[in-house]
């Protein structure tokens, strides 16, 4: 940020420690930015001409290659307002809990699809004895089908369906937790409303 010179009345550009600090921020910034998912992109105030080159450095998978896509990713935002990029940031903050939460059952699949796959169905068991209602016989076809996949070095389309899958049963039980918390909240509420015993005697 620019400073006035309290003598001369003139403008003060920012020093080069503080530009390099800057620049690293909204590099950091981009870099988070290209981390997210559509869904959680979606959600953030981003510019859309900022827009496609996110799309094109998650698209790089050469180290190199992405960390320059990055820095120049982090130029582009750097032409963008200050308060467009607060803005960024402030977004991201509020739906950092939900994006935790996303990731987390990003992770969860993941491993289970590993289980799965190696462990067949003694893991199976173990996931539906946790999460009841998930679909048996779906889920073993696309156990046997992405096995099949793997030995015929086929395209992984059951693999990706498997994933997608074990994701739609953990959002699932994650919503249904929260409203079962909701419902509880909502209990309590009404129970706190009520007049106790101790109410009657005062």
């Amino acid at each position: 940020m620019r400073g006035i010179n309290e003598e001369s009345g003139e403008y003060l550009g920012p020093s080069r420690k503080q530009n390099r600090r800057e620049a690293l921020e909204v590099l950091s910034l981009a870099d988070a930015l290209v981390a997210l998912s559509e869904n959680q992109l979606g959600k953030l105030p981003v510019p859309d001409t900022l827009l496609p080159h996110i799309a094109d450095a998650r698209r790089i998978t050469s180290h190199i290659a992405r960390k320059r896509q990055l820095a120049f990713l982090a130029k582009q935002m750097r032409r963008e307002s200050d308060e467009t990029l607060e803005a960024i940031r402030d977004a991201m903050d509020a739906g950092g809990a939900a994006a935790r939460v996303e990731t987390a059952q990003l992770h969860r699949a993941e491993a289970w699809r590993t289980r799965l796959l190696d462990d067949g169905d003694a893991a199976l068991a173990e996931l539906l004895d946790a999460y009841p209602e998930a679909d048996r016989q779906r889920l073993r076809q696309l156990v046997r089908n992405a096995l099949a996949e793997r030995a015929k070095n086929k395209p992984p389309a059951a693999f990706r369906e498997l994933f997608r899958e074990l994701r739609g049963v953990f959002a699932a039980a994650s919503l249904a937790a929260g409203e079962d918390a909701a419902a509880e909240e909502a209990r309590l509420e009404d129970e706190a409303d009520e007049p106790g015993d101790g109410d009657d005697a005062r």
